[in-house]
């Protein structure tokens, strides 16, 4: 069992895994600041407010409501999934495509070039 595992673990597709979920970690450390500091800003000056999580809070018997929270959450979701379709899967996507591209056709097997003049030669004697 533990062999096994260790073979598990020495493939080369859970060390990318784990390499893409640290990057993944610190890309979207990097999105939530921008989010944070420059676009729910943005939004909350529009609305009157400090941030974005103050806006639209309201109250119902005692129980505390927050649109703005809610928002907040789905435009730094927004934004990383953006930023991560523009800079990681369209670039992958691209260089696929190219490297598709690039790749040899392998030629269909036809006659050889003998093969091609003896066929001249015997048509020509007919």
């Amino acid at each position: 069992m533990i062999k096994g595992f260790k073979e598990f673990i020495t493939r080369g597709n859970v060390v990318d895994l784990a390499v893409a979920v640290v990057i993944g970690a610190a890309f979207g450390k990097v999105i939530t600041a921008v989010v944070e500091g420059v676009i729910t800003p943005i939004i909350a000056a529009v609305f009157g407010q400090p941030n974005l999580k103050s806006v639209g809070n309201f109250q119902i018997n005692g129980a505390d409501f927050s649109l703005g929270l809610v928002l907040d959450a789905l435009f730094t979701f927004l934004a990383t999934a953006a930023a991560i379709y523009f800079f990681v899967v369209m670039p992958l996507n691209a260089l696929a495509a190219r490297r598709a591209a690039n790749e040899e056709v392998p030629e269909a097997a036809g006659p050889t070039e003998i093969e091609l003049l003896t066929e001249i030669r015997d048509s020509l004697k007919k």
